[in-house]
């Protein structure tokens, strides 16, 4: 009789705790939340970036006031994409195209029903004033650049497999001499005149003002320099002139405060890339979530 007792104490002790874990566990049919999944953050970039702006702004306008934007920047938010990507781990990051990682994963804009992040933009050459009188041969190259993100990424990819910038832009420009001849088709070679360009620390930039850069030394004769800087003073340099171009302005939306401050200062060359697009992005393997406003479950 005693033993049965011992046995029947361990057998309901053994119940309790059954219920217990099961009482401790999502009821069946519950889901969990993707703001959960990520402890509702959204992984930025660059503070102070247009598209940080833009993000923040979405936040706003879908209602996600229990959400958190972080700061960081463009290598700090790919390197916890591949992070994230490597382990099937959920991730809701700012993203940008082009840019190498929609070669490198297979991601997916959400949906941007509200169009916060707008319409998709372009890439324009913005120049200092003057530069046509002081440059014309420099100018006239930068009126004609232009290229598609496919010819973007090729550089974008070679630089991330772990080729120095000026390698991949050198490899890119010989084996697209048609495409490079019909920018520079015509024009004379100056001899070692000094020409600035600037640019932000984004991939896509990298990769087009090493590009330009190239082409204004190797085949046009120009001491080039690019100078790395946040986008504020990117804007700034050529406004003021310190710097004499840039091709790097997201334009009519991203950019666009910068433009607004110091757009009468400065000369539009026009688009050198078209299409370009921005927003919010999850991994293809998040299946169920397709939208900004999914996210407010």
């Amino acid at each position: 009789m005693k033993k049965m007792k011992i046995w029947l104490v361990f057998a309901s002790l053994a119940a309790l705790l059954v219920l217990g874990a099961c009482s401790s566990s999502p009821a069946e049919g519950d889901e969990i939340s993707v703001g959960e999944q990520v402890d509702y953050t959204i992984t930025g970039t660059d503070p102070g970036s247009g598209l940080m702006r833009l993000s923040a702004q979405a936040m706003e306008d879908y209602n996600l006031s229990e959400w958190t934007l972080t700061e960081g920047s463009a290598a700090g938010m790919t390197a916890q994409l591949d992070k994230a990507y490597k382990n099937k781990e959920p991730i809701v990051f700012v993203a940008w195209s082009p840019h190498w990682m929609f070669n490198k994963y297979d991601l997916k804009y959400l949906d941007d029903p509200k169009l916060t992040y707008g319409e998709p933009e372009e890439i324009h050459t913005i120049a200092r004033l003057g530069l046509q009188d002081d440059h014309p041969v420099a100018y006239e190259f930068l009126d004609r650049f232009n290229w598609a993100s496919d010819d973007m990424g090729e550089v974008m990819v070679d630089i991330q497999n772990g080729m120095e910038p000026e390698e991949a832009a050198a490899k890119w420009v010989n084996e697209n001499t048609d495409k490079v001849q019909e920018w520079i088709d015509g024009l004379e070679p100056v001899d070692g005149d000094p020409f600035a360009l600037s640019y932000v620390a984004w991939d896509s930039e990298l990769a087009s003002t090493n590009v330009v850069r190239y082409v204004l030394e190797e085949k046009l004769g120009y001491e080039a320099k690019a100078l790395q800087v946040e986008i504020g003073p990117m804007w700034l340099g050529v406004a003021n002139g310190d710097v004499d171009a840039i091709v790097a302005a997201w334009l009519p939306i991203t950019h666009s405060d910068y433009w607004k401050e110091y757009g009468e200062q400065l000369d539009d060359l026009g688009a050198n890339m078209v299409n370009v697009k921005s927003g919010l992005a999850v991994p293809a393997y998040m299946e169920d979530v397709n939208s900004i406003e999914d996210l407010q479950s």
